[in-house]
């Protein structure tokens, strides 16, 4: 039997997930959108999936929701700083995370925008992993095979040595057909699209 020697986690839906969705749900009474579809239309739309591979900057992923919603910039300004306000890191993941170490390496692989790096700093750093792969700094995202070995290739270990936790079972196929064990972590009901 093959020993693990690395865990890779997702940052959103399993290290950081929606705890609160208040103000994600006002958004949507006051902008007539049915539950969920204010982070649908975040994450989803063209220039947010530009931004993900690096090929459109985080101001212009706003600037169009701002546009397609319709929004003045001073609403446009409230909901980015709103946007985020329910999100949660999962404290006792972070911590089962440090225990592995140094016996296990740990790495991140997230499909994220630009800004994802510093929006993470405080919890995310070489005292909890040992790698973090962004999908926009690389051009390339999830479940491209690409991305996992980029990861793999900076920690170091073969695919078969590596554990991936993902709360998409498209991402996590995407690692299992590379070799890696993965498993889906499960979302909490109603928590909607998260990426980070």
């Amino acid at each position: 039997m093959t020993r693990i020697r690395a865990v890779i986690f997702d940052l959103g839906g399993v290290l950081v997930r929606v705890a609160d969705p208040t103000s994600l749900r006002a958004w949507e009474r006051h902008l007539g959108l049915p539950q969920g579809e204010l982070s649908e239309i975040v994450f989803t739309n063209p220039v947010s999936q530009q931004a993900l591979v690096g090929n459109a900057t985080v101001e212009q992923m706003w600037t169009y929701v701002g546009r397609y919603l319709a929004l003045p910039t001073d609403e446009l300004t409230a909901l980015r700083a709103d946007f985020w306000r329910g999100q949660a890191w999962d404290e006792e993941l972070l911590a089962f995370v440090r225990s592995l170490r140094p016996r296990v390496k740990t790495a991140i692989i997230s499909d994220a925008w630009s800004d994802a790096r510093e929006m993470v700093r405080d919890h995310v750093d070489n005292g909890v992993f040992d790698v973090c792969v962004f999908s926009a700094e690389e051009g390339v995202r999830k479940p491209d095979r690409e991305i996992y070995r980029r990861a793999l290739s900076r920690l170091d270990v073969m695919p078969q040595e590596a554990i991936f936790i993902d709360d998409r079972l498209l991402n996590v196929e995407g690692a299992r057909g590379l070799g890696m064990k993965s498993r889906v972590k499960k979302k909490p009901p109603g928590a909607g699209l998260q990426f980070y």
